[in-house]
């Protein structure tokens, strides 16, 4: 069986700016992993809402999974709920039951329900909320698009809520072997395991650490047992640079 894939789209100017560090697709893609779902797609946009809707349509076609994050603040720059309403063409309105959960917020610290605020409860049509516990504000998704806030503590908020709704996958086994060589000597020899197990994803990553150069082989794939017998076959080709 093949796990659910599930594509990103980060939503910011801030991130392409530089000014920000994006720290969702770090956790998303650890999680989803977790969760048994394959994250293959990462697509970083600017507020710009044409830009937005046509990255929404395109990822949206390929994946089981769509995630987005940033844009459904309260100012005049979030402007990724309009983006989504645009990608369906559906209208886009103030709801009720988001209106509400904002309000209670705004009751429960003495804020005052403005304008601003009240963008945070616009909602496309046939969309479904994603609750948070952190500020109450909601995400939504719509088909299998799931919108959510670009503050880390926020997205972690709503990503869980969401993964105890999403059917699981099987959660990939994964193998790392550290070998003190440079990828130049590896790569012929490495090639030729990873053409040997093509359910596999084998992969190489040097680093250099205290002045020496390595590499850590990483063998993922769901079945267990193959990704043990790559690890050993990988063990028994380079016997003499294996970090134990």
């Amino acid at each position: 069986m093949e796990n659910p894939t599930a594509a990103m789209l980060v939503i910011g100017d801030e991130i392409l700016s530089g000014r920000t560090r994006d720290a969702n697709m770090h956790h998303l893609a650890n999680r989803l992993s977790e969760h048994g779902i394959n994250l293959y797609e990462v697509r970083i946009v600017p507020d710009n809402l044409a830009m937005i809707a046509s990255a929404v349509n395109e990822i949206r076609q390929n994946s089981v999974h769509v995630f987005t994050s940033g844009g459904i603040g309260p100012t005049h720059d979030d402007i990724t709920a309009d983006a989504v309403a645009a990608a369906f063409k559906v209208k886009i309105s103030v709801r009720e039951d988001a209106r509400v959960l904002i309000a209670d917020r705004c009751a429960q610290y003495g804020l005052e329900l403005n304008e601003a605020r009240l963008r945070m409860a616009r909602i496309p049509e046939g969309a479904k909320l994603i609750l948070n516990e952190v500020s109450a504000a909601p995400g939504f998704t719509l088909e299998n698009v799931n919108v959510m806030a670009g503050v880390p503590s926020i997205f972690k908020s709503m990503l869980e809520w969401l993964l105890e709704r999403i059917p699981r996958g099987i959660e990939l086994a994964k193998s790392t072997v550290e070998i003190a060589s440079q990828e130049g000597e590896l790569a012929a020899n490495l090639g030729l395991i990873a053409e040997s197990y093509p359910k596999l994803q084998i992969g190489s990553y040097p680093f250099r650490r205290n002045g020496r150069f390595g590499v850590n082989i990483v063998i993922r794939g769901q079945n267990k047992k193959l990704v043990e017998q790559a690890e050993i076959e990988v063990r028994q080709t380079f016997p003499d640079v294996v970090v134990d």
